[in-house]
């Protein structure tokens, strides 16, 4: 048996990842066609289910590089089938990334699929195991702001580019977030691997507390401020203007009210 034989069924597409990119798919329809009545409430579906096949594809990244690195335990736990429900922590995965998009527009790093590191040799596998998750929102921001640096947004509707500018910035946010050296985020992960025995051990009580750490920092706001001055800049370089951003979350927090301001296009 090689380091990557999985059953077929392992890595069978789950109904649950299909029945996601479904709503995605025709959510992004009705915001590019403005066949919704509300078009607030199609951008909120769209970008919510756009935001969860994200999640899903990051911790299928970590698990397929798990694969190819040793751990062949990761097919036998369903993570190989996108469905989001086999993750070892489905609130962290799933449902607390979404409450963050929706109360505050920050793209947060869930966790987590289950690595038996212990099959897996070599620093270098390791890190990138750790590395994978985290370049997939790299790959799916370059993908959503794409139109913008490549100066392909002739013919897209405006309520669409808004929420992919949103989108981007979730996916920016999380990157970020992700690759942050700290305990519990996949950024130590990639290093861990290259610490000292000794230093792991210290670090190790605090692991479960990082993600804490991070959220309470963001609500520190000099912290705060400094974190979405950052992201703004990522995202100018890329094409985004901070009117995009600010009206793609605008529209998807629909429940407030609209906004006259996002209603004149830029």
């Amino acid at each position: 048996m090689t380091a990557t034989t999985t059953r077929p069924s392992d890595r069978r597409i789950s109904p649950v990842f299909v029945g996601i990119l479904a709503v995605t798919a025709v959510t992004g329809w009705a915001t590019w066609t403005g066949f919704a009545e509300q078009p607030g409430v199609a951008v909120f579906l769209f970008v919510t289910a756009a935001w969860i096949v994200s999640l899903c594809l990051h911790e299928y990244a970590h698990a397929r590089t798990a694969l190819h690195s040793g751990d062949i335990s990761v097919g036998e736990k369903g993570y190989l089938t996108l469905n989001p429900l086999k993750y070892t922590h489905a609130l962290l995965s799933i449902v607390l990334p979404v409450i963050f998009v929706i109360m505050g527009g920050i793209g947060l790093p869930g966790g987590a699929v289950f690595i038996e590191r212990n099959r897996i040799r070599g620093r270098w596998r390791h890190s990138l195991i750790s590395a994978a998750g985290p370049l997939t929102n790299v790959l799916f921001a370059a993908v959503c702001t794409a139109p913008f640096w490549l100066h392909a947004l002739d013919g897209v509707p405006r309520d669409f580019r808004f929420a992919l500018a949103f989108l981007a910035l979730l996916q920016v946010t999380a990157a970020l977030l992700n690759f942050l050296p700290v305990p519990g985020l996949d950024g130590y992960g990639v290093i861990e691997p290259w610490l000292s025995y000794n230093i792991k051990r210290q670090v190790e009580p605090f692991a479960p507390f990082g993600l804490l750490f991070v959220f309470a920092l963001l609500w520190v706001p000099s912290v705060n401020t400094y974190f979405f001055d950052v992201i703004d800049a990522i995202l100018r370089g890329l094409g985004i203007s901070d009117f995009e951003t600010y009206c793609g979350q605008n529209l998807y927090r629909f429940w407030q009210g609209g906004n006259e301001f996002c209603s004149i296009s830029q």
